[in-house]
């Protein structure tokens, strides 16, 4: 049984940015995946000179902050970014590709591990950019959820998909990786290729007294490992905390008095624990995809469950249109004939061309996957229709996407990265009365991901053992001089539900879009009416009138 938590747009055909489903799973987490290209068939920086960039309102000299600078941080706020060619911070066969587009620069930012502790020991934050293309406004800075994703992969993408428009005109693009993740230093690499292609394959639904122990040790055996591996240390400040700060100094470096932001998913969480914490330096923010930092997180569990099970509803009403759905042609046996196909795989896994084969997790994980975008609907049919005749490529292809598995077999930090931030962003659910209690109403909530083996216990999650505590708990959020900003959330969405954006909005006092759609964020992503909206606020500080609906 897997008990989910949960980031935006590439060209053919653009990979759904997500809040990632927190997992029972072992070793917890899905990772993110990269662009579905549909044929499931099968640093420090070098050269360039110092560059200071600032909006034309801003004079910003080389060596010399922006803004105001909290005590203490004067040499980061100070720092000068050195941008040149990005190619030694391409971390997979993905990012190499994307990197290597025109016109991208990278540059490295160095940052205190312990914000408590400027003068020990420093980090690095990887950082992209993408100059505007004509009079500039100044930089436009993004993140892609996750927790866990590459800013720097988003910006990449971002800057082909606004190419031409007034975004892309106008704005600087600039991702960050936060810290932790992807090309910044140290990263947190918990598993190896072959150690994470055995967590995969491992069968997690006993949830006997011993199935149960076994689940908990596996989970014990991930952390103590992560501990080991990474360090205690790193590991404590890989949080939301610590990166709201490092976004700021990041503001300065970049020569901006104020921040504009795009943030998708966990990326809103982020937005959002910046507009706490530095209010009086925000000009723009969009939240897409909304996570309230207030809800509790077990109700955000079973909120999100249900989220899955009306994209998975949703799907079905599509599919049950063509003759050939591999689901049958009526909809309400549709959760029956999915379980069919699935359950057997808990037994042993489908061949595939790989030699791995499609275990039972990756089932699951491949439909998650295809779940967040109509998009990848198609892809989903297919992979149904072909393990309904033994075989399970197009599943696993998804799957591996969504862990973020390169062909080689080796696979990007996002999934270990995920485990790290969330296991300190949150309080771990000990409980084992409420633990069993969130399992049951996710079962019920989402009754295509029930595996039918419920016995009304459950174990507990990779952060009921990680060996640093948490840094921050559900609160609501308090920004009072904070300037009104934009959130953005869809009725379908899977992984952050509407009423998350909802609450958020009325949380920050911000203006409200709503979007019709069974998808996973939207923003900048070719919905006309969306970009229109998103636009004219990040140009012109143009809000929608109140209750827009697109």
């Amino acid at each position: 049984m897997t008990l989910r938590h949960p980031s935006p747009p590439a060209p053919s055909p653009p990979r759904p940015w997500r809040q990632r489903p927190r997992t029972r799973r072992v070793a917890a987490g899905i990772a993110v995946g990269g662009a579905v290209v549909l044929a499931l068939t099968g640093c420090a920086a070098d050269g360039g000179e110092p560059v200071v960039a600032g909006p034309p309102s801003v004079s910003a000299s080389p060596g010399m902050p922006v803004g105001p600078v909290p005590e203490g941080l004067g040499e980061f706020y100070a720092q000068t970014l050195t941008w040149g060619d990005c190619e030694k911070f391409a971390v997979s066969p993905d990012s190499q590709q994307a990197y290597a587009a025109d016109g991208l620069e990278c540059a490295r930012m160095t940052v205190p591990l312990d914000y408590a502790q400027p003068a020990g020991r420093q980090v690095t934050v990887g950082v992209l950019r993408k100059a505007a293309s004509g009079a500039r406004t100044g930089s436009l800075v993004v993140n892609p959820g996750g927790p866990g994703a590459s800013g720097m992969g988003l910006a990449a993408d971002l800057a082909s998909a606004v190419a031409g428009t007034p975004v892309g005109e106008h704005f600087d693009l600039v991702g960050f990786d936060p810290r932790g993740v992807g090309a910044s230093e140290p990263a947190v690499t918990c598993l190896t290729g072959p150690e994470n292609d055995a967590r995969r394959a491992l069968v997690d639904v006993d949830t006997s007294p011993a199935g149960i122990a076994r689940s908990e040790q596996v989970a014990k055996d991930y952390a103590n490992t992560c501990a080991d591996r990474v360090g205690v240390d790193v590991l404590a400040h890989v949080g939301t905390r610590e990166v709201v700060k490092d976004m700021d100094v990041l503001r300065s470096v970049l020569g901006e008095q104020k921040l504009t932001y795009l943030g998708y998913s966990y990326g809103t969480r982020i937005g959002t624990a910046y507009a706490e914490a530095f209010p009086a330096n925000v000009r723009a923010l969009v939240l897409d995809g909304a996570v309230d930092p207030m809800a509790d997180p077990v109700q955000e569990l079973v909120l999100q469950g249900q989220g899955f099970q009306g994209a998975f509803d949703a799907f079905v009403a599509d599919c049950v249109k063509l003759s050939d759905c591999p689901l049958g042609p009526v909809p309400e046996a549709a959760v029956v004939r999915y379980r069919q196909l699935v359950n057997p795989l808990v037994a042993a896994p489908v061949t595939t061309r790989d030699p791995r084969g499609l275990s039972y997790a990756d089932s699951q994980t491949g439909t998650l996957q295809a779940l967040y975008s109509p998009q990848l609907w198609s892809a989903l049919r297919a992979g149904l229709a072909q393990l309904a005749a033994g075989k399970g490529d197009t599943l696993l292809a998804l799957a591996d996407l969504y862990e973020g598995r390169n062909a080689d077999g080796s696979y990007n930090n996002t999934n270990d990265a995920f485990n790290a931030i969330r296991c300190v962003d949150d309080p771990p659910l000990t409980d084992r009365a409420t633990n069993d209690a969130a399992e049951a109403q996710y079962r019920k909530v989402a009754p295509f991901l029930d595996d039918g083996r419920a016995t009304g216990a459950a174990a507990l999650d990779t952060c009921a053992f990680w060996r640093v505590p948490a840094t921050s708990t559900p609160h609501p959020v308090s920004a009072p001089d904070l300037p009104e900003v934009l959130v953005i959330s869809t009725t379908g969405d899977p992984a952050t539900p509407y009423a998350a954006g909802v609450d958020l909005a009325r949380q920050l006092q911000a203006r409200l879009l709503s979007f019709e759609g069974n998808q996973h964020t939207v923003a900048l992503q070719g919905q006309s009416c969306v970009d229109e909206v998103v636009t004219a606020y990040l140009e012109d500080l143009k809000l929608p009138e109140e209750g827009t609906r697109c």
